[in-house]
């Protein structure tokens, strides 16, 4: 069986991660506890997850000429990623990323992020049209908002065009272009950003579900043909208009760094589904793949492997996937 072959266009940024007890407020210092960079950015993770679990990825977007940048180059590169089309912008520094990771007395950790863009932001449509072509050898294209709008357009606008799904990973919250939405298979915001796209606030507690079904029935109506809503510890939703599938979130021991959790469950969804599995199959596979994530620190170094997913998937006793197409993917 053909591995799946994934475009990825999007961001790399370098993250740059505090651990502490205690956010510090306004005029105020507090002690971290540890501190360490790692290689991120919603692309970059994207395409580092997919290639983990076996698809074959190749990763279009824009670094700085600087150590960050070649590191990140690097950390593609040695994940299995085609960094063949990742371009360098000499006058511009790579994005970083600077996370606050909370520790609270309960063990769980929360995260504050503040990303500057960098040469992320210099993609030019010329750097990008010979994608008009090339587009169609590929399956899938996962796209997210952390490089210009109108890249992102022009690129669901080919990828429609060739008839090839499109996958938009709607972060950070943006306002999105008609023509974006339209050109989209699956649109994947968490709670918080569909709230911002549809106007509709999704609760917590008992009214969370008729929440979550109003939002993914106003992305319906705005023209997108599948919408996922990631909803953290109460799990996911897909609906369509065929479908509406609802996801437990799958819990580990201990929540060590939740950063990178819905850019591997994004990029295990889509991989999933080019290997073949249905929708619920693949929010299985991909709450199993983000529970892992979850439960390491940083954003590509927690990202799982095939085998690691797999082997947690038995141990927990799942029997609802095909094990035939993820084995296909090894």
């Amino acid at each position: 069986m053909k591995k799946p072959q994934i475009l990825v266009v999007g961001s790399c940024v370098m993250d740059l991660v505090t651990r502490l007890k205690k956010i510090p407020g306004s005029g105020e210092t507090v002690l971290g506890e540890h501190f360490t960079t790692a290689s991120g950015g919603k692309g970059a993770n994207q395409a580092v997850q997919a290639a983990r679990l076996g698809a074959c990825v190749t990763m279009v977007g824009k670094v700085g000429d600087d150590a960050f940048g070649r590191e990140m180059r690097s950390s593609l590169a040695a994940s299995g990623v085609d960094v063949t089309y990742l371009m360098t912008q000499p006058d511009q520094a790579s994005g970083v990323g600077n996370i606050l990771l909370e520790t609270g007395s309960n063990g769980a950790s929360q995260n504050r992020i503040t990303v500057v863009p960098g040469a992320n932001m210099t993609i030019s449509p010329r750097e990008v049209e010979f994608l008009e072509e090339q587009i169609s050898g590929y399956d899938l294209v996962m796209l997210q908002l952390e490089i210009p709008m109108d890249i992102n357009v022009l690129i669901s606008r080919y990828a429609k065009n060739k008839g090839v799904p499109v996958m938009l990973n709607s972060a950070p919250s943006a306002p999105l272009p008609r023509e974006l939405v339209e050109n989209l298979t699956y649109i994947s915001p968490n709670e918080h950003e569909a709230a911002d796209l549809t106007g509709i606030p999704i609760r917590q507690g008992p009214e969370m579900m008729d929440d979550a079904r109003r939002a993914v029935s106003r992305l319906l109506e705005m023209g997108v043909e599948n919408v996922i809503i990631t909803l953290g510890s109460n799990g996911a939703v897909l609906g369509n208009k065929r479908e509406w599938i609802a996801a437990d979130c799958v819990t580990m021991p201990k929540v060590e760094d939740p950063t990178a959790a819905g850019d591997s469950f994004v990029a295990s969804f889509c991989t999933g589904v080019c290997a073949g599995l249905d929708h619920r199959q693949a929010l299985t596979f991909a709450s199993y793949t983000a529970a892992l994530t979850v439960s390491r620190l940083g954003a590509q170094p927690s990202l799982p492997t095939l085998a690691e997913v797999i082997s947690l998937m038995k141990q927990r006793g799942c029997e609802t996937v095909q094990w035939e197409k993820l084995d296909a993917l090894m």
